[in-house]
């Protein structure tokens, strides 16, 4: 007689698979527009030619595909550091791990920094003077602002607007804002590797892109062909923003849920 077999599905197991599928969700939202989006793909197509030469019995394929996914566990960290990286950056960052939904000490010094900001950005804007800041948050930029012109001075639209002109010797690079002061000008960012960003956007949209996809930076660019504003944050750009929808975007990015609501009211207020 054929044994059947009875499978007691209880409630711990609901959670279990409920656990690890929310992992594979957040893994594969993670990865989705990187390189290693492809390599997974790849991984799928090898792991269905490997059940399907073992069932039809095709050892030399099998033998092949055996050995080509063994050096791909060694070939792999290597060639996708940077996605592993942002991978426990992501980790590290989790709400368990966090002390304060607020990056900075004193609302009040955001609010200040905030509207510093928004005083440089229209002017240049107006004047077309391409510009790339950059907010740290939780992931320290100390690499970064070592590759610039350390500066440690209070934030201000004047010094903001001075750094980024034509002529100033420190315009081409990136500015990074630590708190509510200016770490550094001239900085080099990394290149954003994403296959999928438009080929209308330059190096200096590569680079803010670049610069969300291995920190939790904040990074507004100005378009100095065009004078758009956009904004980089977990490696996406949001283009074509106009003054009071950057102010809003970066509240909501800074702020917890609970104080978003509070701060919405205050915006349509305004």
């Amino acid at each position: 007689m054929e044994s059947i077999t009875h499978f007691d599905l209880g409630f711990r197991d609901i959670i279990d698979i409920a656990i690890v599928a929310y992992i594979l969700y957040r893994l594969i939202m993670l990865i989705r527009g990187t390189r290693a989006e492809q390599l997974v793909k790849g991984l799928i197509i090898l792991l269905i030619a490997l059940v399907a030469s073992s069932q039809l019995g095709l050892k030399t394929i099998n033998w092949l595909i055996q050995g080509l996914m063994t050096m791909g566990l060694v070939a792999i960290p290597i060639v996708f550091q940077p996605e592993l990286r942002r991978a426990l950056e992501h980790l590290g960052r989790g709400k368990i791990f966090q002390r304060s939904p607020f990056n900075y000490e004193e609302e009040e010094d955001f609010y200040r920094l905030l509207e510093e900001m928004l005083k440089a950005i229209p002017v240049l804007v107006k004047k077309r003077i391409g510009a790339i800041i950059v907010l740290e948050r939780k992931t320290g930029l100390k690499d970064i602002v070592e590759t610039g012109i350390k500066i440690e001075g209070l934030a201000t639209a004047e010094l903001l607007i001075n750094i980024f002109m034509p002529r100033s010797p420190l315009h081409d690079g990136a500015v990074i804002i630590r708190g509510n002061a200016i770490a550094a000008a001239g900085c080099f960012l990394p290149l954003t590797e994403n296959p999928n960003i438009s080929k209308e956007l330059g190096t200096r949209h590569r680079a803010g892109l670049g610069i969300t996809e291995v920190s939790d930076a904040v990074a507004i660019i100005i378009s100095e062909e065009t004078g758009v504003i956009t904004l980089a944050h977990e490696g996406k750009l949001t283009r074509y923003l106009d003054e009071k929808t950057l102010r809003s975007t970066i509240i909501n990015i800074y702020y917890s849920s609970s104080f978003k609501k509070k701060k919405k009211i205050e915006i349509e207020d305004e």
